[in-house]
């Protein structure tokens, strides 16, 4: 299983249609959080994904280094052949003018 880049547009339409969206960072990071992100920090291996079985997985950090750096290890994380790595992170996200709540 490998984790394939996905572009915040992308993403957004992936998560219209059902996708799961997953925060790797850490909770003293998460001031911004984009809306419907289950928190699955890093730290912990990002367990307690709860992704069902061929359910679509989006992983995300800040920048998109972290989730970069660990592609194969959040690919294994999960039990889906559909994991992606949104590119940029929230930093992307945010700056294609899509929706960021306050925390």
């Amino acid at each position: 299983m490998s984790a394939k880049p996905i572009t915040p547009e992308d993403a957004a339409r992936l998560l219209a249609d059902g996708a799961l969206l997953v925060d790797i960072r850490e909770p003293s990071e998460c001031a911004l959080v984009i809306a419907g992100a289950h928190p699955a920090p890093l730290s912990t291996g990002a367990a307690g994904v709860p992704a069902k079985p061929g359910q679509p997985v989006i992983f995300h950090c800040r920048s998109g280094r972290r989730t970069q750096m660990n592609a194969p290890a959040l690919a294994s994380a999960v039990a889906t052949d559909g994991v992606y790595l949104l590119e940029g992170g929230i930093d992307g996200w945010q700056a294609a003018g899509l929706p960021v709540e306050r925390r």
